[in-house]
């Protein structure tokens, strides 16, 4: 498939990398976006040496990127929905936060 031993798959599903689809019988199935998933980790361990512990803070923090730029796509949208209903005519000054 991705050219891995299976041991190595099994590894990253029991690290909750990549969580395959299992049939009642218990076999795995994959989906694109999990052999997406795969080979960037490969990737990632092959060019660059990271080990599990930095595969694990990458995926979260794409996970935490992604979850951002919902809510931010859901924000502008409402946004626009103010603006067009007439209710929102200004916007007033925001206080920046740290993150």
């Amino acid at each position: 498939m991705v050219g891995l031993h299976q041991q190595t798959l099994r590894n990253y599903e029991r690290w909750d990398l990549v969580v395959p689809f299992r049939s009642p019988g218990g076999t795995r199935y994959y989906s694109v976006i999990d052999i997406e998933k795969i080979e960037k980790i490969k990737d990632w361990i092959d060019k660059f040496g990271i080990n599990r512990a930095g595969i694990e803070i990458i995926t979260d923090l794409l996970k935490q990127i992604n979850e951002l730029e919902k809510k931010n796509k859901y924000l502008e949208s409402e946004l626009i929905r103010y603006k067009s209903r007439g209710s929102l005519k200004e916007l007033p000054p925001m206080k920046r936060r740290n993150l």
